[in-house]
């Protein structure tokens, strides 16, 4: 068996080694410019992206909503990279635009941006921003949009979907009915009057909707007791009105009649904040009607009366 094993050995101990054809090298070196290539443009978006995060942290830190025009709207909405969620509001506050349905539209946008960044869950996943038309004319004619305002949600991947488009008129633009839009486009949700966010640990963070305080309702009930007392109190030596049938049925019949009014099925039901014509296009507002076709004439603008939308003259 020795003596068989020793020619193998020595044919095995004769072989040559094998080496790479020539023409290999110029692709491992061209695959490794590739892969150096690849790595430095990775690194370079993530410094990017790190760079308009900071920027918009910044910019939050100081107003809760910061104002865009169209260059700024290209850099940080529309070039990527883009890891957050971007909340924009499409408006016309100046006032030669007569647009009060914009200011306010502003105020309950305010509301809930306030109270994103002052929780304690305000991260650099969702920012509030806001275009104006006098300051981004460009911005309108880019999205095609010739109305505000407008509410759009850009998410971090991807162009935004119709559903990232706020249904004004058929919702309203209660700080609510935002957050509860917000919910269902982004990591934000809102339960019960307040907002959660999901973390990936699935721990859930209330963030309260807090609105400054209104002490109208306090003041009008302190000035409806303090009349009736002062009434009493003139009337204290002869107190038969009390006792009259017919001004308690005057009463009564008010109270029913508040009751079942329009006003009051409007306070409960929470009709539509505008209602759509569908035989000729028109939107119904309260205090006024706007047709929703672009102006005739480019340099028109048209606003409706009362709480109408205002209308942005469109480019040819």
């Amino acid at each position: 068996m020795g003596a068989r094993g020793a020619p193998s050995r020595r044919r095995q101990s004769g072989r040559r080694p094998r080496y790479l054809p020539t023409g290999s090298f110029p692709f491992l070196l061209l695959l490794l410019l590739l892969c150096i290539q690849l790595g430095g443009g990775q690194k370079k978006k993530e410094n990017l992206l790190a760079e308009k995060v900071e920027q918009l942290m910044e910019w939050s830190s100081r107003r809760s909503i910061f104002r865009m025009n169209g260059d700024k709207f290209r850099k940080f909405i529309k070039t990527p990279p883009r890891n957050y969620s971007m909340i924009v509001m499409f408006t016309a506050l100046q006032p030669q635009r007569q647009c009060s349905v914009c200011r306010q539209a502003n105020e309950e946008y305010q509301i809930l941006a306030n109270s994103w960044r002052y929780s304690s869950a305000f991260c650099n996943k969702l920012f509030f921003s806001m275009v104006d038309y006098d300051e981004g004319t460009d911005v309108f004619q880019q999205l095609n949009m010739n109305s505000a305002p407008t509410f759009m949600h850009f998410p971090p991947k991807g162009r935004p979907k119709r559903a990232d488009t706020f249904d004004l008129q058929r919702i309203g633009f209660a700080a609510e009915q935002l957050a509860k839009w917000i919910a269902d486009r982004t990591d934000v949700h809102f339960l019960y009057g307040t907002f959660l966010l999901a973390s990936r640990k699935l721990h859930l963070i209330a963030i309260r909707v807090f609105r400054p305080p209104n002490y109208s309702g306090t003041i009008a009930l302190a000035l409806l007791v303090s009349l009736v007392g002062g009434l009493l109190y003139l009337r204290r030596n002869n107190l038969e009105f009390i006792y009259n049938k017919t001004g308690w049925a005057m009463v009564s019949l008010c109270i029913v009649f508040a009751m079942t009014s329009g006003q009051m099925w409007n306070h409960i039901r929470g009709p539509p904040y505008a209602h759509k014509n569908p035989h000729n296009g028109q939107v119904g507002f309260p205090g006024g009607t706007v047709v929703e076709n672009p102006p005739a004439n480019a340099r028109d603008t048209v606003s409706s009366p009362g709480l109408g939308r205002s209308h942005m003259p469109r480019s040819n």
